[in-house]
């Protein structure tokens, strides 16, 4: 097994050193209790909240002013995935539903190498962070040959631009010969990706509160995955302490194929398997009844709302409210870029907000601070940190901060709610563990045209 090229990431020397104590002051607006004067930041935690018009109680070592931005907690992606940024708008695909877009995809994807991938999740997170990403989630799952070091890959990357990730180790074992979706020559067989997943949480895996790489077990979906492995990935998520994660109540095909294949609702499924459990959060999670969303919330498993990828292969919409009301953590995840065609997570909550108001039909069911929230704490629930994704004493220092100086902002009065309902793309500064990750709208360290044309030309071999 090959190490990760690490030195073909983003060389950010910058990233080695922390700022002292630094006080964030008199935001434009900021999305915390009594901090209308902003708040101070040391060793990647924040430290104090200053109240509008005071100063911070303790001495600071610098200052910087932040009256022309609006301060959220750094938003975190539960659902993504890096390798599909390859093949947006890929015309074997457009227009299809997900079980016949998936097909055509399955072949095109199975010529992904090092290289590709390598550029596909540098892109990604570039992405992610210009929008206001501090953690992200992927999920990978397709191991072709020659690209065992895909998670590696995947590591090397965020850690060269500091930005925090839960790297699922995803699977596929269950393949057309078996009666399942994915092409024969794209699965691995049990053992191999078991072994894998114990090195992987061996060697990356951070269970502390300042855990920039966390690593989750993936199998796919019901469609792509054998019960052995999912029995054995749930006992292997046990033994190591890290979380679970899966497709799942994504479309009505899956529902009619596990009632086909397994005699049973994929929810019916999971609970046989051992899954429903506080480890566990599921991608998509449209076609669960109340009754399923009351037995979801009972064993705190999270949903990863996905709004845009389910407006853009017509899967349907998710039950946001009775998730929430049950008690189930709900997040946010822009999905694929092959289903999203878009990493961008401050767009992700304007999509939220539109499509839950169009499925409740009411203004009323879901406002802007429910899209926030699912962006925030609800993804971080759903990631098992709950010191991040809010602005409190103690929480980590993860935020973006947006500017409101684009013409879509001009004669808005509330400055949170015009970030959503405006429509805002770019944050203009993004801090995670407490240093600048963003700067003037630009990761530092990275040239966005050199990787625009880098990544261009890997696209282009899977046309």
């Amino acid at each position: 097994m090959v190490d990760p090229v690490r030195d073909k990431a983003p060389s950010v020397p910058w990233q080695a050193e922390r700022s002292g104590r630094l006080w964030l002051k008199n935001p434009l607006a900021i999305l915390a209790e009594d901090a209308g004067g902003g708040v101070v930041v040391e060793d990647g935690k924040i430290t104090e909240t200053v109240a509008a018009g005071k100063a911070p109680v303790s001495p600071f070592d610098a200052p910087f002013d932040a009256s022309r931005h609006v301060v959220l907690p750094g938003l975190i992606n539960t659902h993504h995935h890096f390798y599909q940024t390859l093949t947006r708008a890929h015309p074997a695909a457009i227009d299809r539903g997900l079980f016949s877009w998936l097909r055509a995809l399955y072949p095109i994807w199975s010529r992904l190498d090092p290289e590709a991938m390598r550029l596909a999740a540098r892109l990604s997170l570039v992405e992610l962070l210009m929008s206001g990403c501090a953690t992200a989630a992927d999920h990978h799952y397709l191991f072709p040959a020659g690209l065992d070091d895909a998670i590696d890959i995947e590591v090397a990357e965020a850690q060269a631009l500091g930005i925090r990730v839960t790297l699922t180790r995803g699977s596929m074992d269950l393949s057309q010969k078996d009666g399942g979706l994915p092409p024969d020559h794209v699965v691995q067989d049990a053992d191999t990706i078991l072994a894998d997943s114990e090195r992987l949480i061996s060697r990356y895996h951070d269970r502390s509160p300042d855990a920039m790489v966390q690593i989750a077990l993936a199998p796919c979906s019901p469609f792509s995955v054998t019960k052995l492995l999912m029995r054995e990935t749930a006992a292997l998520s046990e033994k190591h302490d890290c979380r679970l994660h899966t497709h799942l109540g994504e479309t009505e095909d899956e529902n009619a194929f596990c009632a086909e294949t397994f005699g049973c609702r994929p929810l019916d499924y999971l609970e046989e398997l051992g899954w429903l459990g506080p480890r566990t959060w599921l991608a998509h999670g449209i076609h669960f009844t109340t009754d399923e969303c009351r037995r979801l919330g009972r064993h705190q498993v999270g949903v990863c709302h996905c709004p845009s990828s389910n407006a853009v292969l017509a899967s349907g919409f998710c039950k946001v409210r009775e998730l929430r009301a049950a008690g189930a953590p709900v997040g946010l995840g822009v999905d694929g870029s092959a289903s999203n065609d878009g990493s961008n997570m401050i767009a992700e909550l304007r999509s939220a907000l539109l499509l839950q108001r169009l499925h409740y039909r009411s203004a009323a069911a879901f406002g802007v601070r429910d899209a926030i929230e699912l962006a925030t704490t609800g993804s971080a629930a759903c990631l098992g940190r709950p010191e991040l994704g809010r602005i409190a004493v103690g929480a980590r220092a993860d935020l973006a901060l947006f500017t409101l100086d684009d013409l879509r902002f001009s004669g808005a009065h509330d400055p949170v709610a015009a970030l959503i309902l405006c429509g805002a793309q770019t944050a203009d500064r993004v801090m995670v563990a407490g240093r600048w990750r963003v700067v003037d709208g630009v990761p530092l360290g990275i040239d966005l045209a050199a990787l625009r044309a880098d990544h261009g030309r890997a696209a282009a071999r899977f046309a």
